[in-house]
């Protein structure tokens, strides 16, 4: 699964892992993924889904949806989720509408990592030189530097209504018609990871969970933090909070379809008949031993390179195989969980 990222790298140590679901992630994370126009045509929405999410909403809140693309103001939404376990949107915009400005803009700014605290607490208390260095610190981020900006400028009214008026609106019109639905994928797969949560090292969990993320533990990070959303899919959004790393993760299709019980993962049947041959088993043996071009791969094979790439891509779809550049690397911790997937299958 694909991960787009939200937070900073940081230095590495062991973690929990802990799952939470509800409708307000989905419809912050829904916000988030419709004004994400470089990959709203990589959702797994259909035209006609996507066409009614349009037919939904009226002038105002395409004008919020306007207003949260230019700002990133998605983005304190999530920071606001994190903040309690609200038990609905009434409780979330009362939430809001009793914040200070020190309190929201506080909250609005992510963290930056330890060193950027006293710098953030100077950007709270009004420095413009704290968020050009800040901005410096993000520069190589994809939206921080001019969000933080934002944060920093926009009046805090102005921002509260935005921040009710969007979340709201979007609950109404998206949320809550398919409020039935939503909830059993949701609650399908948080109680499907939680029940194999204890049989995986956390690190491994995570890679699971998340159909391939790649998780080592890291020192400042005591928790990791797993959110299912549909609307997202196929994408892991990831950020991160003070001691804790978060994935936002894209629920399993059997979570989706609620097959029964006897119905294996897609991707477990993926890995077992990517097994299945000879040739794409001699790939794993040599691309455990070191990372490989494809040239280098079809002159130990004795193989064309359309043969090769064709059992290439098989093990990647399966990820069995990760590609860096043009060199190919076995995933060990995917050829390591199988046992224990294939176990729960059986069990479960």
């Amino acid at each position: 699964m694909d991960l787009l990222t939200t937070g900073i790298k940081r230095n590495r140590e062991k973690y929990t892992v802990e799952i939470k679901s509800s409708l307000l992630w989905e419809a912050a994370l829904g916000i988030a993924a419709i004004t994400n126009k470089d990959l709203i045509s990589t959702l797994d929405l259909s035209e006609k889904d996507q066409g009614w999410i349009d037919q939904s909403l009226t002038k105002d809140m395409k004008d919020q949806l306007e207003y949260v693309q230019a700002n990133n103001t998605w983005k304190t939404l999530l920071q606001i989720l994190h903040e309690k376990d609200f038990e609905d949107l009434s409780s979330f915009s009362e939430y809001v509408k009793k914040l200070s400005s020190q309190e929201l803009k506080g909250i609005a700014v992510p963290f930056l990592g330890t060193k950027a605290k006293a710098l953030k607490n100077k950007l709270l208390n009004g420095s413009e030189e704290a968020l050009k260095e800040l901005q410096y610190i993000t520069k190589d981020h994809v939206f921080l530097p001019t969000y933080l900006e934002f944060i920093y400028k926009v009046p805090t009214e102005k921002l509260k209504a935005h921040l009710i008026a969007v979340m709201s609106g979007w609950f109404k019109a998206i949320i809550e018609p398919n409020k039935g639905k939503l909830e059993t994928i949701l609650l399908r797969d948080k109680t499907l990871k939680e029940k194999m949560l204890n049989n995986f090292e956390p690190d491994q969990f995570v890679e699971w969970a998340t159909d391939g993320v790649q998780y080592p533990p890291e020192p400042s990070v005591y928790k990791v933090l797993l959110i299912p959303h549909y609307i997202y899919r196929p994408w892991n959004v990831e950020a991160d909070l003070e001691g804790v790393k978060v994935f936002y993760y894209a629920v399993a299709n059997e979570s989706i379809t609620g097959e029964g019980r006897f119905v294996p993962n897609k991707l477990l049947v993926q890995k077992y008949k990517a097994l299945g041959d000879e040739t794409r088993l001699k790939i794993l043996k040599i691309t455990k031993e070191s990372k490989v071009t494809l040239q280098a791969l079809t002159t130990e094979l004795e193989l064309g390179k359309t043969t090769v790439h064709h059992h290439l891509k098989i093990l990647k779809s399966a990820r069995l195989i990760s590609q860096n550049s043009n060199e190919y690397n076995i995933v060990d911790g995917a050829i390591e969980n199988l046992p224990l997937e294939l176990k729960h299958y059986l069990e479960s």
